[in-house]
């Protein structure tokens, strides 16, 4: 009792701090960042002995190696509120409570993510945060969260930008740096005004496990991968260091085929994407780790020039996709759309790409920049020749130029 009756005290202290001073907390999120979160697999099927399993997965797997930090609670967490207005989890699913769990996923290297929402009720139906910001992020503080995802359901009359500023500044009142998640679906524009409040947004809807179109949930759809990257075209400039556009999760391992896995993944990286995975990490395939886990695809999502790519031409149902990266270093990614095969042929010479963003321009006329597949890990020679590949259906061949 002595210990929420401190917290009650520290609410009210909280509130009435000099809104002024609120910010975001700065130097967190300087790359996109990684993990994994459980919506996309198990949805409310949440508990404390899966957590721990996925903890250990991602501890043992190759995932925190080659960089995947966040470990996040999705909604259905919840219990209720005390008689003080305080959150607490459902007991029968976390019997240990969340610092402890919190305790368990640091034991591990991990970082310890969490799901609320700006609303009365969270998407799932348990209690919102619309009314307890600032005592739901004093005990997240107190059970050691790093990361918040802040969702939009059942936010009859809320304004957009007010409600996560409110919570913006009831995290930093807290003390506790935390990465703040903004996830109101692309529906008030965040990339024009979150850069200061959130360190990512989300673009769009929910993603679902198809490569394109969308999956009906009635008076809702979830969006597939590519119906997802044709929504938001012109919002790269929005996106950099501490400030992300977040297409969002990851459905790799999720269902679809192992090429298109691989183009959904390689498309996260070339947009610069946070890498959240969502699959079952204790029962992954071979396939799925290796895909996950490749370092080289990886180091074009966590580039420290942190600018988000693009799609530089289309022809045949193949897309080129480019991507400034620190120094003179460039990563090009070609996609087939198609449902059938078809082939790759490439003149680097025949291009002159300057991207508008970065102000940074690719010729190959200036000087032979070295050809590395990036999944294959094989070197293809230089830009001095074309590159000419076949690819399968839904596929990609992703490569990184290196300057000589």
């Amino acid at each position: 009792m002595k210990t929420r009756s401190l917290l009650v005290l520290l609410a009210s202290a909280a509130l009435f701090s000099n809104a002024l001073m609120a910010q975001k907390f700065e130097g967190l999120a300087l790359t996109p960042p990684m993990g994994w979160n459980s919506w996309n697999k198990f949805g409310c099927n949440v508990d404390e002995h899966m957590i721990r399993g996925i903890a250990d997965a991602m501890a043992g797997s190759g995932m925190k190696a080659a960089g995947y930090t966040y470990l996040v609670i999705d909604d259905c967490w919840h219990g209720g509120r005390d008689s003080n207005g305080f959150i607490y989890p459902n007991h029968d699913r976390f019997p240990s409570g969340m610092k402890a769990l919190g305790e368990y996923i640091h034991s591990k290297g991990l970082k310890f993510g969490i799901y609320s929402c700006a609303g009365s009720k969270t998407c799932g139906g348990h209690p919102g945060s619309r009314g307890h910001e600032y005592q739901d992020a004093l005990m997240y503080a107190q059970w050691g969260v790093d990361y918040l995802k802040y969702d939009w359901c059942n936010t009859a009359g809320l304004n957009s930008v007010g409600a996560y500023t409110t919570m913006r500044d009831a995290l930093h009142a807290a003390g506790k740096p935390i990465v703040f998640s903004i996830c109101e679906w692309g529906d008030t524009q965040p990339w024009g005004w979150a850069k200061d409040i959130g360190h990512l947004w989300r673009t769009t809807g929910d993603i679902a496990n198809v490569f394109d179109g969308s999956v009906s949930h009635g008076t809702w759809s979830s969006l597939g991968v590519m119906t997802i990257v044709e929504m938001r075209k012109d919002i790269r400039q929005h996106s950099g260091p501490g400030h992300w556009n977040d297409p969002d999760m990851l459905e790799v391992g999720n269902g679809m085929t192992v090429h298109e896995d691989r183009a959904h993944f390689s498309l996260w990286c070339m947009m610069a994407a946070p890498l959240i995975a969502g699959n079952d990490l204790r029962t992954m395939t071979s396939d799925t780790r290796a895909l996950l886990t490749n370092t080289d695809v990886i180091a074009i999502d966590q580039d420290s020039l942190g600018i988000q790519g693009y799609r530089y031409v289309s022809n045949d149902s193949i897309e080129v996709w480019v991507k400034p990266l620190r120094g003179a270093d460039w990563a090009v990614c070609f996609l087939n759309r198609s449902v059938t095969p078809r082939p790759v042929k490439f003149d680097w010479s025949a291009h002159i790409i300057t991207d508008t963003v970065s102000h940074r321009t690719f010729d190959a006329h200036a000087g032979e920049y070295t050809v590395r597949d990036l999944w294959k890990r094989q070197d293809l020679g230089t830009t001095a020749t074309p590159i000419t590949a076949r690819l399968a259906p839904h596929d990609v061949l992703m490569v990184r130029l290196t300057r000589q």
